[in-house]
């Protein structure tokens, strides 16, 4: 069994209202030093096979149908083996 940790973000260029709130808040709190904030999603998913290439296949082709909106998002993930 493999658990995938997969980090969806927005692409370069597509507005972030969420992460310029955030960053707005972080600035009345006083940290002025914050420049921007993006607000993305991370997601643990367990997958039941032996093998890392079948675990990769099946979550890229999770997060381009269902986990990621490939128009408007990225996506990276990371596989771990669960023993």
């Amino acid at each position: 069994m493999y658990k995938a940790k997969i980090y969806v973000t927005l692409k370069e260029g597509v507005l972030d209202p969420q992460g310029q709130a955030v960053r707005a808040g972080l600035i009345s709190q006083g940290f002025a030093a914050v420049e921007e904030v993006r607000i993305g999603k991370f997601m643990e998913v367990v997958v039941a096979t032996h093998s890392a290439t079948e675990a990769q296949h099946l979550v890229r082709e999770m997060c381009e149908r269902l986990l990621a909106n490939p128009v408007i998002e990225d996506y990276t993930f990371v596989l771990v083996e669960v023993v």
